[in-house]
């Protein structure tokens, strides 16, 4: 899932995409709600309500591609990074019956504690989306956590974290990652020594290496 939310994926090329139809599996890119190449009522849906609407979205597309015999619902593999980070750590919590595993990079996990620590900028963005601040409307931000649905978690997950994210801080991945310790989930972890993404060929390679064994390890294709 793609990143933004705004952002919108095509029909090109992309590497990391080509990595997993090379190894066997069927990918699907979703332009949810909050895309942006599809109107302003599109891109602004998920005001008062981000993460949940664009979910609906993705369960909607799961659930056609299911039906059409595209995909096996018991081996779907939820997978990420930045917002689709985000949206892949809160599907594994409140969608956990179609999941059979999740790839989160660079997410948002425990959202009150990003709010704290992210650039300003992205606070007033946080704000206007959410309605408000956390101390404003902090049962909407609440309601969007990932860390709020940790309990429900039911399939194994990797987290992929820059150490020094502005965008994503690491202290509130650190937080959700606690809590799957705590509760004894199977999850993962590789940390990198950047921020929001890496820039460098060779660390990009590492991660795509390490997701893919990730996947092939719980999702067979």
């Amino acid at each position: 899932m793609h990143g933004g939310p705004e952002a919108a994926d095509d029909d090109g090329y992309r590497a990391r995409r080509a990595a997993y139809v090379d190894a066997g599996y069927a990918v699907v890119h979703v332009n949810y709600r909050g895309s942006s190449g599809y109107g302003s009522a599109w891109r602004d849906a998920l005001t008062g309500r981000p993460g949940l609407t664009e979910l609906e979205d993705v369960a909607a597309v799961q659930d056609a591609l299911v039906a059409e015999g595209v995909v096996d619902p018991a081996r779907c593999l939820l997978s990420g990074g930045s917002w689709g980070g985000f949206l892949t750590l809160l599907g594994l919590g409140t969608q956990p019956d179609r999941w059979a595993a999740g790839i989160a990079e660079v997410p948002v996990a425990d959202y009150l504690a990003a709010y704290e620590d992210e650039m300003e900028g992205l606070r007033a963005y946080d704000r206007a989306l959410f309605g408000g601040s956390p101390a404003d409307v902090p049962e909407v931000y609440r309601r969007s956590s990932p860390l709020t649905y940790v309990d429900d978690v039911a399939a194994p997950v990797l987290v992929v974290a820059g150490a020094n994210d502005p965008r994503c801080p690491i202290r509130q991945i650190d937080n959700y990652l606690a809590a799957l310790v705590e509760r004894g989930k199977a999850h993962e972890v590789y940390r990198f020594d950047a921020g929001h993404g890496s820039l460098v060929i060779e660390e990009t390679i590492r991660q795509v290496e390490t997701a893919l064994d990730f996947a092939l390890r719980h999702v067979a294709p």
